[in-house]
């Protein structure tokens, strides 16, 4: 049997996704000393029009399920991620959402870090 303290929390990151998704959703799962673990969950969601990310952190992702493009400025370059790749953003490179998938939510795990 597992026991819990008050410092420990357990979840499930295919749970408690809503059935409409009007926006990405973005939820901190953990974070300690510059390190942030989040997860995001898209659904036929892209970046608007003309913004681009540009993080102060490294970003570490892992897409847990569906599918996305990320396309980034300096190379024109987009990335297909599918369940189970990874993909690693440095700090200050910067990148947007193109496509996320239609018929099932994509679920990113994003580590940031310094």
């Amino acid at each position: 049997m597992f026991s819990t303290s008050k410092s420990m929390k357990t979840g499930n990151l295919y749970q408690q996704i809503p059935t409409e998704l009007p926006q990405e959703i973005s939820e901190c799962l953990v974070s300690s000393k510059g390190v942030r673990i989040e997860r995001i969950v898209s659904k036929e969601h892209r970046t608007e029009p003309g913004f681009w990310y540009d993080q102060d952190d490294n970003e570490w992702v892992l897409l847990i399920a569906g599918e996305a493009g990320l396309r980034f400025r300096e190379s024109d370059e987009i990335v297909h991620l599918a369940k189970g790749m990874y993909v690693n953003i440095p700090a200050h490179v910067q990148h947007r959402v193109e496509w996320t998938t239609e018929d099932q939510e994509t679920i990113w795990l994003a580590v940031f870090y310094p």
